[in-house]
């Protein structure tokens, strides 16, 4: 009888299997600066050669990037590449802007969920982080600082999920969801209390997810949804009102 030969792994493979695992479940973050090559060996417990092969590796994939003199960096188009096309799309077609908080429902839902499940000690900081950066932002009274902030918190409940489909499905809308709530939150201010209730909205869904009560947190993130859609949907009618008595005026002359 043969028996086949056991291959036994390079060890530049393995380090590179390290690094996509790090990057896939957001360890290494689109954009980010990897650690110095000595630093990151030592970490590793692996040789500088060995560990420059696997860049080298990652590189030739697209995963990674070297700038000349300026280290290396984590591909920045990693999950977002499908963003673009969309967000042209829907800047020309406001009526999706439903399609995408549909589908923010289910997303999010799924993530404020399993973030009550999963996340750690330090999942939970950066959650009261990212909430207290989103509640600094209401006295510039700006739509547009306000929306990075809510999109970042929004998105670190997605990691907090430790779901690394979800993650990247967010990541991947990162920039079409911060022109959502840019959107959203220029025609939600025009109602009265509304950044108040925003405010209660996003407190509920923190502290459910602090609380570890999964069942709440979705609630929560259903909730706001709702409000979000409400408020687009009351608006469109009166802007239709608005028009449409316009016409009448505009005929009568």
């Amino acid at each position: 009888m043969t028996y086949p030969r056991v291959q036994a792994k390079r060890l530049s493979d393995v380090i590179q299997q390290q690094l996509e695992s790090m990057i896939l479940e957001g360890s290494f973050k689109p954009g980010q600066k990897l650690p110095p090559e000595r630093e990151l060996a030592e970490k590793f417990g692996v040789s500088r050669p060995s560990l420059r092969e696997a860049i080298q590796k990652l590189v030739a994939r697209g995963l990674l990037h070297s700038r000349q003199g300026g280290g290396t960096y984590v591909s920045e188009k990693i999950g977002t590449s499908f963003s673009d096309p969309i967000y042209e799309l829907l800047g020309q077609h406001g009526e999706f802007h439903y399609d995408l908080l549909e589908f923010r429902h289910a997303l999010e839902g799924l993530s404020a969920y399993y973030a009550a499940l999963r996340s750690t000690d330090a999942d939970k900081q950066l959650l009261e982080r990212r909430f207290k950066d989103l509640t600094d932002t209401y006295d510039a009274m700006d739509p547009e600082l306000e929306a990075v902030a809510d999109a970042a918190f929004h998105l670190a409940i997605a990691e907090a999920a430790h779901n690394v489909v979800l993650l990247h499905t967010m990541r991947g809308l990162f920039s079409l969801l911060e022109r959502s709530i840019v959107d959203n939150l220029s025609s939600l201010f025009e109602r009265d209390h509304s950044r108040s209730t925003l405010y209660d909205q996003h407190k509920a869904l923190l502290d459910a997810i602090l609380a570890g009560d999964p069942e709440r947190a979705q609630q929560m993130s259903h909730e706001h949804l709702v409000y979000v859609e409400d408020g687009l949907l009351e608006l469109s009618k009166r802007e239709t009102r608005i028009q449409r008595a316009l016409r009448r005026i505009n005929t009568a002359l």
